[in-house]
């Protein structure tokens, strides 16, 4: 349960530094520091967090110091319990204790979220945190998808369409974002048990939803709705099979464009509006994902995260923070 704390203002989240989870991520910890020392060059207050020894050069950011680094193979839950000094934990406390806006880690995606729910305690009224992943739409704001992985199996979807409206609305500026269930056919008949009675309890009128109706799978890239709502593991296999086509689409037209001096000669035409088109579908761009329901602000991202990924997470997170979506999601969930 979330335990009662004085939110700060906007002015005082301002002030407060974005916690970085030093050691998180492949690339830890050399492209984890310059992307926080790129974010604060930028005007995003950063504090780092790691063990001194291996977090090395801060190149002049603060460090909170710990002792332990749950690593990525590690069980979330048990590591989050067993390593209390590790810099996961100590970034969530930064942020339960009004020293931090927000925490960000590329590390274990179970741990950061274990460390968020057990440290920062859940808003009132919700049942289960979601993770809500940006889907690229080109020329558009992205979608978003909740759940993209935090619930394997859950039994209610609505707040989770709740609160990836309110997401949308305040990270991509949709006014009043249409919202669409993940299924296998556009009817109301289709999908299993939890979808079909999800699907009767959105039609008949949620607070804060704009409901559409359903959404298939080939609708998932480009979709027509701003925010898809699915459950944990539908939305994790619907994330990672889009992420796996765009890859191949694009080795795809790399190697047709190679295979011999006439594709060649077309590629360096077509190559800088490829490269253009890419940049767009490119998660890097995005920073990473919200996990919605924890009392603060949580940004995850992608383990494979580089300096410039690392630095619009930064970013995400402290708009995010002194735009106080914590507190407009507390009030949505708590139905004030």
């Amino acid at each position: 349960m979330a335990r009662d704390r004085v939110r700060p203002s906007a002015e005082a989240l301002a002030k407060l530094p974005v916690a970085l989870d030093a050691m998180g991520g492949d690339k830890a910890p050399a492209d984890i520091v310059a992307g926080a020392r790129r974010a604060a060059d930028d005007g995003v207050p950063v504090v780092l967090v790691g063990p001194p020894a291996l977090v090395g050069d801060t190149f002049g950011l603060d460090l909170v110091e710990c002792t332990e680094v749950i690593e990525m193979a590690e069980d979330p839950t048990a590591g989050v319990r067993r390593k209390k000094d590790s810099s996961l934990v100590r970034a969530a406390e930064l942020v339960r204790d009004g020293k931090a806006s927000a925490m960000v880690s590329a590390g274990n995606t179970g741990a950061t979220m274990a460390s968020a729910l057990l440290r920062m305690g859940r808003l009132p009224k919700v049942t289960r945190p979601c993770i809500a992943t940006p889907m690229p739409r080109p020329g558009r704001p992205p979608a978003v998808l909740v759940d993209s992985g935090a619930n394997a199996e859950c039994t209610m979807l609505v707040q989770f369409a709740q609160m990836g409206s309110v997401f949308s609305a305040e990270r991509y500026g949709c006014a009043d974002p249409a919202t669409a269930l993940l299924s296998i056919g556009e009817e109301p008949s289709k999908g299993t048990p939890l979808v079909k009675e999800t699907h009767a309890l959105l039609e008949a009128g949620v607070r804060g939803v704009r409901f559409i109706g359903n959404l298939e799978g080939r609708e998932l890239l480009g979709s027509p709705a701003d925010v898809i709502v699915a459950d944990g593991f539908t939305g994790n296999v619907a994330l990672k099979t889009a992420e796996g086509a765009l890859r191949f689409a694009m080795r795809l037209v790399l190697d047709v464009l190679a295979h011999d001096e006439e594709t060649k000669a077309a590629g360096d035409v077509l190559l800088p509006h490829l490269l253009a088109a890419a940049g767009e579908l490119d998660p890097e761009s995005t920073g990473g994902a919200m996990l919605l329901g924890v009392d603060g602000v949580c940004v995850i991202g992608h383990g494979s995260s580089s300096a410039v990924a690392i630095a619009n997470a930064l970013r995400m997170a402290y708009d995010l923070a002194t735009a106080d979506l914590s507190g407009r999601l507390a009030r949505l969930t708590a139905g004030d």
